[in-house]
């Protein structure tokens, strides 16, 4: 209905409710009609009409839409009824000396009851159209029956483009067992959902239930994970309250609800200091993390950001995509160049003078490296000692190296140059009035190289999803986390110190590879698991301090330095002579031994323990 025929519409029905209702009431108390009570009855009801009109529009009785209407515009009608009827029987007394009392109050309650229901009728033909609708919706399991819960299931009984009909609520609450929200039972507690979601005949199950941590979906999803139902986590209230989004759109659980642990929030406040109107250079830039550095750092508006990388394409799309979401305050400047080319990384940073290095460029893949050592070294040792030696240099004020778990106690040759360049850091940061840090940390979730990835490829193609080990186990962190982790540690280098975020408890890869099958909609006897055997340089667990390394006290909240200690600085340069000199199984037993602190012997010159 057009609204300029809603309003003639109400006004009009109103109206007529209005004039009759306080001749019905006087007929049904006196039953023969007075030449003295004609007049007043008469003035009444025109102070009502008026009266009522007015009240109507201070209320918006007019324009509410009243398919959704509950108890809050029930209260409006009766505000406004009683405004209407108080004002007219003010009027019967100051003309005559005397107010119809019974005539009053029955006039009062026939508005309420007409005019509200002539309200409600319009909730419950929509609520009827909307019924008979649900035989082609989905049967979903709500679970918390709290306001939230209360709010989604409301939502999706209202909504005519809902594809989804609550059916149950579960809830630990034991007060709530039992009992109906909405005219919707509470089945039982979360334990209880496979069973309620068999019975049911349950086809979604929506977590509604804001306030949980991580450790809470994954204690709920270990029990939705024994059903076939799909599962669902409604938006945050905040998301709901800034209109971000609506109650209705829910997302999928994701793996990273499934950590255990949330995410590590740091304080990016502190770190405007360092980035505002500086000048960022961030290597392998195109890549997962060097990426995502990219995004965080614009958000404290620096006034450049260079995009170095040596994939053109991955450069191409890092800077369009960043050149479209940005003011005109921050400059972007792509460049292509390969970190092991020295010549070209000093005029880089010669010609742009960079405030902060964050050095993301790598060779990270660990069999990929068993394979090509050298390629390792050029890549890890030489391109980092490249850049760093050329921030050294230059006078940059920062420089953080990305590093990783494997390089603790590594039996692999990517794990050993990640270890030997953060030797090299450490070395240049006891001369150099550049702060240098190195940042561990472990696997990242969607990474390239991230096993994640991987196993949906692998669902895609109907199976199997391929385990090495059932042992095997690893940190995980989020790809925004772990930039922010970068960043943060920008702020807190001092003196070449070994920065790891502390990430919880380590995840068994099997389980893993279970949740992402649940996640995309199958059970395991539809897509298989198959162990494949350890691969070359692979380690069954991973740590991120070895034990000389611990240290108990943090330097910030979940953020710990690690006491590692390098080798000395003649000694580093010793060995760089000496490595593209090596064959391949003697490069690699120097580094492993050098990374893991064994005794080392090169061309029976130099003994490092």
């Amino acid at each position: 209905m057009e609204y300029k025929l809603r309003i003639v519409t109400f006004i009009i029905l109103d109206s007529f409710i209005v004039i009759t209702a306080i001749f019905f009431s006087y007929f049904l108390l006196h039953p023969t009609l007075t030449v003295y009570s004609l007049p007043t009855l008469i003035l009444s009801a025109i102070t009502l009409l008026i009266s009522h009109h007015i009240a109507a529009y201070y209320f918006h009785l007019y324009d509410r839409i009243w398919s959704v209407a509950s108890v809050s515009e029930l209260l409006t009608i009766v505000y406004s009824v009683t405004i209407s009827v108080g004002t007219a029987s003010l009027m019967q007394f100051a003309v005559q000396k005397d107010v119809y009392f019974r005539v009053m109050a029955v006039t009062w309650m026939i508005h309420i009851i007409v005019i509200g229901g002539s309200r409600f009728a319009l909730r419950v033909l929509s609520e009827r159209k909307i019924q008979s609708s649900h035989q082609q919706k989905f049967r979903a399991l709500i679970v918390g029956a709290g306001q939230a819960g209360t709010v989604l299931a409301k939502q999706m009984r209202q909504s005519v483009n809902s594809d989804l009909i609550p059916v149950a609520f579960v809830d630990d609450d034991s007060n709530k067992q039992k009992l109906k929200m909405l005219d919707i039972p509470v089945k039982g507690g979360i334990e209880d959902i496979p069973k309620i979601v068999e019975s049911h005949a349950i086809d979604h199950i929506i977590i509604a239930i804001p306030s949980l941590t991580k450790k809470d979906i994954q204690g709920i999803f270990e029990h939705c994970s024994k059903t076939t139902a799909n599962v669902r986590i409604m938006p945050s209230i905040e998301a709901v309250m800034t209109g971000k989004l609506t109650v209705s759109e829910m997302r999928e659980v994701k793996i990273e609800d499934l950590l255990g642990r949330e995410e590590i929030e740091l304080d990016m406040e502190a770190i405007s200091e360092k980035l505002t109107d500086k000048i960022i250079l961030v290597t392998g830039a195109g890549g997962s993390i060097g990426s995502e550095i990219c995004r965080q750092v614009l958000k404290f508006k620096p006034k450049k950001i260079l995009l170095l990388g040596h994939g053109e394409n991955s450069i191409y799309k890092i800077d369009m995509e960043l050149c479209q979401n940005v003011s005109v305050e921050t400059e972007f400047i792509p460049i292509i160049a390969d970190i092991q080319d020295r010549n070209r990384i000093f005029d880089i940073v010669s010609e742009y003078k960079p405030d902060v290095i964050y050095h993301a460029a790598a060779h990270k893949h660990v069999p990929l490296m068993e394979y090509h050592p050298m390629e390792a070294v050029k890549n890890n040792i030489f391109g980092t000692k490249n850049v760093a030696e050329a921030a050294h240099t230059f006078g940059v004020g920062y420089f953080v190296m990305i590093s990783t778990d494997k390089a603790v106690n590594p039996p692999n040759i990517m794990g050993a140059t990640k270890r030997f360049a953060e030797m090299i850091v450490q070395n240049l940061a006891i001369e150099s009035e550049t702060k240098f840090a190195a940042v561990r940390f472990g696997n990242v979730l969607g990474s390239r190289g991230s096993v994640i990835p991987l196993f949906k490829k692998q669902i895609s193609l109907g199976g199997p999803v391929t385990v090495t080990d059932p042992r095997m186990t690893r940190y995980f962190m989020t790809i925004p986390e772990a930039s922010r982790l970068v960043i943060q540690a920008g702020t807190l280098a001092n003196n070449g110190e070994v920065f790891v975020l502390d990430m919880g408890e380590p995840v068994k890869i099997l389980d893993l590879a279970r949740n992402v099958i649940r996640l995309s909609g199958y059970t395991e006897d539809e897509i298989k698991i198959e162990i494949t055997g350890i691969r070359p340089g692979e380690k069954l667990y991973e740590e991120l301090l070895n034990e000389n390394e611990l240290q108990n006290v943090s330097v910030y909240p979940k953020i710990h330095v690690g006491k590692a200690n390098p080798i000395g600085k003649m000694e580093i340069d010793y060995i760089i002579e000496k490595l593209l000199d090596l064959k391949e199984e003697e490069l690699k037993e120097l580094l492993l031994k050098l990374a893991n602190r064994k005794n080392v012997n090169v061309n029976n010159r130099l003994t490092i323990a």
